[in-house]
């Protein structure tokens, strides 16, 4: 760990370079950049602040239970939401509570994490899932503040990767006074890996919050797809892509009021989608170009960033991506709270549990590759009843259980005031 920290001080000056570099190429919000150097653009309020950390969109939207849980056992509680994705970085202001704050984490360097946490100086941090910075909890443990690791998640591909880097790992891991794993698979790993306190907890993602949409729009596309069998394909990739828009061809040759909403995980691949639509014969209309969907169209190409609750509202089955061509799989949650059966493809290992949970109740299912596809998804679509719904209920309330008990459990760590 030694070496680490003495490596990323004399780094500062490459990780300065290399974030003007990434900003001349459009990687970076110039309105965000001094963020990420550890300059605050929001004052701190007063009061305790516990500051949480989670990559992107989704890990944020996950921990949003748990936000919600802490601020109603200890009114008047800051927090502070940092995150990493600039692509999720616009949105996720928009999706946290009242007296919930975001920024950019700043680099891992330690001029501008001591400038952050100056600033801030936050009474607990929580980080989630993995995206842990070795110097950022270095730092913050160092101050005295405490730390837990929530929502961890390690699979075999993961612990490989870390296993790798085994000293850094482990003296990082052992900050955290508190380790909720996912699954046993997980706990194991990080337990190998030196994590100390270390208890299961299933997943925070059933607990969260359904994803916004526009009422208007909502609305709009309703009208619009009126008497169409819709159904989601989210979080796309090329593999996904592949087996999911051979299905749906095959579905809207027999019956053409057959509908696909499409959501690529990455939206600036939408012309690499677009060139595989029209090679099987399918129309398309492209949301980023404002085009609505017709009686005709066979495809809507979601393209954009944060609707993917929209998209789900107007479905009645959604496929998860990341499921085909060994990515693990998505978040399925986000679909089943808002009612939705859910199919997916064979490699959902990142969220192993789930889905096993899931398929316990009926409510997921794996997509083949060949022709059965078809009859899968429209026998899913047509099957959706009240029994379903009930255990959607069910579980997402044993969740929330869980978070409040959780909550109470953070709390405990942070320091009495003076």
């Amino acid at each position: 760990m030694w070496a680490y920290l003495l490596a990323r001080r004399a780094l500062q000056p490459v990780m300065r370079v290399v974030l003007r570099r990434r900003l001349a190429q459009g990687k970076e919000d110039p309105a965000r950049i001094g963020e990420k150097l550890g300059q605050p653009t929001l004052p701190r309020p007063d009061g305790p602040l516990v500051w949480v950390h989670a990559v992107g969109l989704g890990e944020v939207l996950a921990l949003r239970p748990l936000i919600d849980a802490l601020q109603v056992q200890q009114p008047g509680l800051g927090v502070l939401v940092t995150s990493t994705a600039r692509s999720s970085a616009q949105v996720i202001g928009a999706n946290l509570p009242a007296g919930a704050l975001h920024q950019m984490l700043p680099l891992d360097g330690p001029d501008f994490l001591r400038a952050f946490l100056d600033h801030w100086h936050p009474d607990l941090s929580i980080w989630s899932e993995q995206d842990l910075w070795p110097g950022a909890v270095h730092d913050a443990a160092k101050r005295g503040i405490p730390l837990a690791y929530v929502n961890a998640r390690m699979n075999a591909a993961s612990y490989a990767k870390r296993a790798r880097i085994a000293g850094i790992y482990r003296a990082t891991v052992a900050r955290f006074a508190r380790v909720l794993a996912q699954d046993a698979e997980s706990a194991d790993n990080l337990r190998k890996l030196g994590a100390t306190n270390v208890r299961q907890m299933r997943s925070l993602k059933p607990a969260a919050q359904p994803l916004n949409a526009d009422p208007g729009d909502l609305a709009q596309l309703q009208a619009q797809l009126a008497g169409r069998k819709v159904w989601v394909a989210a979080s796309t990739h090329a593999a996904d892509e592949a087996v999911v828009i051979a299905a749906h061809a095959r579905l809207h040759a027999q019956n053409p009021a057959w509908l696909l909403i499409l959501t690529p995980r990455l939206p600036a691949r939408a012309a690499e989608v677009g060139t595989s639509l029209a090679a099987t014969g399918l129309t398309y209309a492209q949301r980023s170009l404002h085009q609505p969907p017709q009686p005709q169209t066979a495809v809507l190409l979601a393209d954009t960033f944060g609707e993917l609750g929209l998209w789900y509202r107007l479905a009645q089955c959604a496929f998860v991506g990341g499921s085909f061509g060994g990515l693990g799989g998505h978040n399925p949650w986000e679909a089943v709270c808002l009612g939705l059966p859910v199919l997916s493809g064979p490699d959902t290992a990142n969220f192993r549990a789930d889905y096993a949970e899931l398929a316990a109740q009926g409510l997921a299912q794996v997509l083949p590759e060949d022709g059965s596809a078809t009859a899968l998804v429209e026998n899913v679509l047509n099957s959706t009843g009240h029994g379903q719904l009930d255990a959607v209920r069910a579980l997402i309330d044993t969740a929330r259980d869980e978070v409040a008990l959780l909550a109470r459990d953070l709390l405990s760590l942070m320091k009495a005031p003076p």
